[in-house]
């Protein structure tokens, strides 16, 4: 018997306004597995992340995650479906007048009734699976960007997710940073047992901890498979983008009329 999907994205259409963003949309991730969804910028990556977490809804088509389908629910359904959802932002967003301690022990307070004693356990716990166990007393602006990003890490598996989102983890980290985060996402949604999606445009590296990505060009889908057919893609744009070459479909040159008649155009005599 197949085993459903944990995330299911069927038929997705979304706009603001008049203006489309994503058209047709489907996927569908199962537990276990890390999924990259990657395209340039404004393609619509991060909307699909807002209405898996039900910050926007469909225009049309459904996201449904572990059996519900998100749109559908009500205020108190949906708080209880976010509990089981981690969430990395873009640059960590940490909250700078918290401890890291405060940061990562926030869901637990606001979500349990755990005593201190084992919300401080688990904060240790889940500081010392990123590696960071001993800057627990410092705040956000003592540690490197880096440091910030695992801490951040820490705290979106705080209550052990089903589903944990990742929002350009990889922005603005040296290449140290960015191989020890790019682990972390692999080891810690193979622990958990999870599902992670990340949305990134560092492509070499989310292609070391992939299972399966997800190309998005003007709102629709041109290409997904694993890492080493998307590494072997022969469609211009993956390929363009993959391999950062500076043109394709995607122009070096911004439109404009030809070069000669720009630099041959007859100068006005000066009298």
């Amino acid at each position: 018997m197949p085993v459903e999907p944990l995330v299911k994205i069927s038929n997705l259409s979304f706009a603001y306004d008049n203006r489309p963003v994503l058209t047709g949309i489907n996927m569908e991730i199962h537990r276990g597995k890390v999924v990259a969804i990657m395209g340039s910028s404004g393609c619509g990556k991060t909307t699909t992340l807002r209405l898996l977490g039900g910050q926007l809804k469909p225009t049309s088509g459904y996201v449904s995650v572990g059996g519900q389908v998100v749109h559908e629910l009500g205020d108190d359904a949906l708080y209880a479906l976010r509990r089981r959802m981690g969430m990395l932002f873009q640059f960590g967003a940490l909250f700078t007048d918290m401890s890291v301690y405060d940061n990562v022990a926030f869901q637990m307070r606001e979500h349990t009734d755990l005593p201190d004693q084992l919300i401080h356990d688990l904060v240790l716990m889940k500081l010392n699976a990123v590696g960071l166990r001993g800057v627990h007393h410092l705040m956000p602006s003592e540690l490197s960007g880096g440091m910030a990003r695992r801490v951040a890490l820490a705290r979106a598996i705080a209550l052990d997710p089903m589903l944990i989102m990742y929002d350009e983890p990889f922005a603005g980290l040296d290449p140290i940073s960015l191989s020890i985060v790019g682990q972390l996402i692999r080891t810690l949604n193979d622990a958990l047992g999870a599902c992670s999606i990340v949305v990134t445009h560092d492509v070499q590296e989310s292609l070391k901890i992939v299972d399966y990505v997800y190309f998005v060009s003007e709102g629709k889908i041109v290409a997904e498979g694993t890492a080493e057919e998307i590494r072997n893609s022969k469609a211009p744009y993956v390929h363009q983008f993959v391999w950062g070459e500076a043109d394709g479909p995607v122009p070096f040159q911004y439109p404009a009329r030809p070069y000669g008649d720009a630099i041959l155009r007859e100068v006005p005599r000066v009298h």
